[in-house]
C-alpha cells in the first residue's frame, strides 16, 4: 500500500500555519494547502527521456509494429481500492508508441487500432463508388505500408515494499518522522524479425517507484485543562506511470545499442559509436553481464 497523507488536525490556524508553512492563499480568497491548482501541462520526464532525445541518428528509420503491451503483473491496487483497480497503467502500447517515435530510430506503425484505420478505408473505398466523390477521397488508397519488426513485451512485475524505513524523534511533546518506501516496475521489451518470426533482441529493464512521507506534530499541555495538539504533513508519492515510462524509455535505447553491437541496424555515421549516451548504455549492458 502506498504511504497516505496523514490527516491535518487544525484546532489552531495561525500555530498550524506557522508549523507546518503549507497554506496557499488562491487569487479568488480561498486558503487550501498544499500546492494548490494547477494548469495542463506535457507529462514530465525522467533523464531517460533526454538519453532518448541525444542518440544518434540512424541510417534508416525502422517500420514498427505495435499490437499492445500489456500488464503481466496481474496485480491490483491495495485495499481501500476498488478490486478492480490495476498497480499498473493499462495504456503501455501507447506509450511505448510515442517512445519510439520520439527516439528517432523507429516509424511505428497504426496496430493496436487496425480495426479502426481499416473500417475508414472501406468508408472511402464506398464514397469512391459514387459519382459525387468527395475531393478529399477522390485518389485511390494505397496499401498499408507493412512492418520491419515487431515489438512485443509487457509490464512483467510489480514489486511492493522492495524497501522501507524512517527515522523520527520526540521531545517534550514535539515529534517529526521521517518515512520512505521503495517499489519496482519491471518490462520486457523485445525486437521480432517479421519474416522469420527469430527474437532478435530482448531486455528487461526496471525502475524504482518512490515514496516518502514528512509529519510533525505538537502534544502538549501548555497550561492547566489546556491541550496542545497539532499535526501536519506532507507525502510525494512518484507516479508509476512514469516510472513504467522511463523503464520503457531505458528499454528501448538498450534495444538500439544491442542492434548496431550485433549489426541489426546500424548508425548514420559510424564514429558516433562513441556517442556518450549510447556508450553509458552499452557499458551498463556490459556490467550486468
Amino acid at each position: 500500500m502506498r504511504i497516505a497523507i496523514k490527516r491535518f488536525a487544525l484546532p489552531i490556524l495561525a500555530a498550524m500555519t506557522t508549523l507546518s508553512g503549507c497554506t496557499a492563499v488562491k487569487s479568488t480568497g480561498d486558503a487550501l494547502f498544499g500546492p494548490g491548482r494547477s494548469d495542463a501541462q506535457l507529462t514530465p520526464r525522467n533523464s531517460t527521456y533526454r538519453d532518448l532525445l541525444n542518440l544518434p541518428a540512424p541510417n534508416g528509420k525502422i517500420l514498427a509494429a505495435v499490437y499492445g503491451f500489456r500488464d503481466q503483473t496481474g496485480q491490483y491496487k491495495p485495499a481501500p481500492n476498488s478490486s478492480f483497480s490495476t498497480a499498473v497503467t493499462q495504456g503501455g502500447a501507447s506509450m511505448l508508441m510515442d517512445v519510439l517515435n520520439e527516439s528517432g530510430w523507429f516509424v511505428p506503425l497504426e496496430r493496436e487500432g487496425l480495426q479502426n484505420l481499416l473500417t475508414e478505408r472501406k468508408i472511402i473505398r464506398a464514397a469512391q463508388a459514387k459519382p459525387d466523390t468527395p475531393s478529399n477521397n477522390s485518389m485511390a488508397l494505397p496499401s498499408l505500408v507493412a512492418a520491419n519488426v515487431l515489438l512485443e513485451g509487457g509490464i512483467v512485475a510489480y514489486d511492493t515494499n522492495i524497501r522501507t524505513g524512517g527515522a523520527g524523534a520526540r521531545y517534550f511533546g514535539i515529534g517529526i518522522d521521517d518515512q520512505y518506501r521503495v517499489d519496482q516496475v519491471t518490462v520486457n521489451l523485445r525486437v521480432i524479425d517479421i519474416r522469420s518470426g527469430r527474437v532478435l533482441h530482448s531486455v528487461l529493464t526496471s525502475k524504482t517507484v518512490y515514496s516518502k512521507a514528512i509529519s510533525a506534530d505538537v502534544y502538549r499541555f501548555v497550561k492547566f485543562r489546556r491541550l496542545l495538539e497539532m499535526e501536519a504533513g506532507t507525502t510525494t508519492n512518484e507516479p508509476a506511470q512514469l516510472a513504467m515510462l522511463s523503464a520503457m524509455e531505458a528499454a528501448v535505447i538498450h534495444l538500439i545499442g544491442e542492434g548496431i553491437v550485433n549489426n541489426s541496424w546500424a548508425l548514420k555515421n559510424p564514429d558516433d559509436i562513441n556517442n556518450p549516451v549510447l556508450q553509458y548504455y552499452l557499458n551498463e549492458s556490459i556490467h550486468i553481464m
